[in-house]
């Protein structure tokens, strides 16, 4: 069974057609990589998965559940976390406590095995040491891979990830990716939205590409880099890719 499912997914906003009648399965576990130019569709697309954005039509089914208005908040909390471009931290409660926050308010955990969980992420992020911090003390790189560890504390089966490199500055951006390949060892169903090919080559069980609001080709990384079918792909990675 498919942990994401998106069929016959519109969305306009206005008159402006931002999705195009999107069909997507991700197998659980699998690593989906999502690229394109901008303004093709690739975040609206990542935000229907969760109904941050709601679909103008189609249908999102999240581990076999059909999201609708009356269920998503129920089934998006047990089954998915999602990291933003910008960090999203509170910047008035420490790194401690914004990764506490929703296990103990929306998973009802203890305190205890809230702070075991958070500062065992933190560990996986490499930022333990930094637990009683404020976030505004700490760099971009260091911020969002505190807003990783954040998602990892709610348990998610599926993390979506959102351009999660693209608020950083050049030289913090490899820590975060280097998180995001260690992550990608586990049995974690995860959707990233992203301009870096080098992390997509890596990591990447299948890669999407989109434009205009379609998803043009998809495939491996090694048809993807080495064999593209579709002009529109070719002519993409000849720009970005030197």
């Amino acid at each position: 069974m498919a942990m994401i499912k998106l069929e016959n997914v519109n969305k306009y906003f206005g008159d402006l057609h931002v999705l195009k009648n999107v069909n997507l399965e991700v197998k659980e576990g699998e690593k989906l990589v999502i690229i394109g130019p901008s303004g093709s569709g690739k975040s609206t697309t990542v935000r229907c998965m969760n109904y941050l954005e709601t679909p103008s039509s189609g249908h999102v089914y999240i581990n076999g559940h059909l999201l609708t208005a009356a269920n998503k908040t129920r089934v998006i909390r047990e089954n998915a976390s999602m990291v933003f471009q910008q960090f999203n931290l509170y910047p008035h409660m420490t790194v401690l406590k914004n990764l506490t926050l929703a296990p103990t308010k929306l998973h009802h955990k203890s305190k205890k095995e809230a702070e075991e969980l958070a500062y065992h992420y933190l560990e996986v992020v490499g930022l333990k040491d930094k637990a009683h911090v404020y976030p505004s003390t700490l760099s971009g790189g260091q911020q969002q891979r505190i807003a990783i560890a954040r998602a990892l504390c709610c348990e998610s089966r599926i993390i979506l990830f959102d351009e999660p490199t693209s608020a950083l500055d050049p030289e913090t951006i490899q820590e975060v990716l280097d998180v995001m390949i260690k992550l990608a060892k586990e049995n974690i169903t995860m959707v990233v939205v992203t301009h870096e090919m080098g992390f997509a080559r890596q990591v990447a069980d299948r890669i999407v590409f989109m434009a205009d609001g379609e998803i043009i080709e998809e495939g491996t990384p090694d048809h993807f880099f080495n064999n593209p079918e579709s002009d529109r792909v070719r002519q993409f990675l000849g720009k970005i890719i030197r």
